[in-house]
Formats: structure tokens, sequence, C-alpha cells
């Protein structure tokens, strides 16, 4: 299976709060004009699936992409958003000074999240959500719309880093990154493109 994960497109507060799994929220402008952008770079690719995690900003970008190939969207939990407790719509500026909040970003493979999940946990349930996909689509290339922090677990897991390391590479909005997911064994053949050439521009689309 040929397994293209994307981030959601923008919304209101990446990088700045903590949206978690708050309802309601749902891409920006900026992030509307990225999920066009992104069926336009997808539109000539044979999907034969397109799943979401739950959230409004994933749901949307998805659909945008699934338009053109006349795909529904399928709702994934696996995919969904990791649980930040209750870290949830905090400003990262408000929790730098909180010692789990350290502690989080460097262990993260032994910090829960108060209230919330341990990202052992998100790695566990998006890698069972990929191997689900690969037995319903064995064949086929699948999309499926996530998180940052999720999509970044599942590719630490096949690159074999530790989750203490996460922090190490990025995972933009509106950006893919592609797996060849095979019962032998998963190949990282894409990582974090936004279709840009310019390095220091990541958030930005780039219209045709």
């Amino acid at each position: 299976m040929r397994l293209y994960l994307v981030r959601h497109a923008l919304c209101d507060g990446v990088g700045s709060i903590l949206r978690g799994r708050a309802p309601g929220v749902s891409l920006n402008d900026e992030g509307r004009e990225q999920a066009a952008w992104l069926a336009e770079r997808l539109r000539d690719e044979r999907l034969h699936a397109i799943y979401s995690s739950p959230l409004d900003r994933a749901r949307e970008t998805a659909e945008a992409i699934a338009a053109p190939h006349q795909l529904p969207v399928c709702i994934e939990p696996g995919l969904n958003e990791m649980d930040f407790g209750e870290w949830t719509g905090r400003t990262i500026r408000d929790l730098q000074e909180h010692p789990r909040w350290r502690a989080f970003n460097e262990r993260r493979s032994a910090t829960r999240v108060p209230g919330g999940e341990l990202m052992l946990e998100v790695q566990q349930r998006m890698i069972a959500a990929v191997d689900s996909l690969r037995e319903r689509h064995p064949w086929g290339s699948v999309l499926a719309v996530s998180h940052g922090d999720v999509i970044k677990a599942a590719l630490a897991h096949y690159l074999r880093i530790s989750l203490d390391h996460i922090l190490c590479f990025d995972i933009d909005p509106a950006s893919i990154s592609t797996l060849d997911v095979e019962r032998a064994g998963t190949r990282v053949i894409r990582l974090n493109d936004s279709g840009s050439t310019d390095p220091f521009t990541p958030f930005r689309y780039h219209k045709p």
C-alpha cells in the first residue's frame, strides 16, 4: 500500500496554542487555500480511499482533496489528534515555565500529558490504524489526514527514532509524508513535503 500521510492545513493558533481535540476548530483562510492547493497537487494521483481524523480541520482538508477524486472521506479514530488533556486550549508561551511541559518535550516517551495521552499510546494507536488501512487496501494508494505530533509518532516508529527525539524533524501544515507499507516492512520515501523548494518558508503553499 502506498500511504500519503497529510497534516491538516492551517487553522488559527498553529504553533502558539494547543488546540488538541477542542471542537469547532476549522481551517482559516490560508488553510483553505492550502487545502485547495493540496487537492491540485494530488489531483492526478490514483487514490483508492481517503481517511481523516474526526476533527473539523482534518476533515475539511480531506474533503478538499477528495472532491476531484469523487471519493468519500472515511473517519478513522486512530488518526485523531493527541489528547492534550488539561493543556487543551493553553498557549505554548503559558506552558513554558511548567516543569511537566519541559519534561514532555525532553522525554516524550515517558511523560504523560496531565489528564491526557502518553505519546507512546499515540504511536501505538497510529501504527494500529496504519496496519488496519493496509489490511483494507493491500494494493492501493490511500491518503490519511491527521495531525503533526500524531504523524511524527508514526514516522518515528518506521524510522526507528526514539519518541524523545521527534522534535528533531518537522511535519508542517499541509505537508505530505509518503510511505510504502508492506507486510515485510514499511519504507518512508518522502517526509514533510510541502511542495516548496525554499527551506525558509515551510508553511507556504505554492499556487500553480
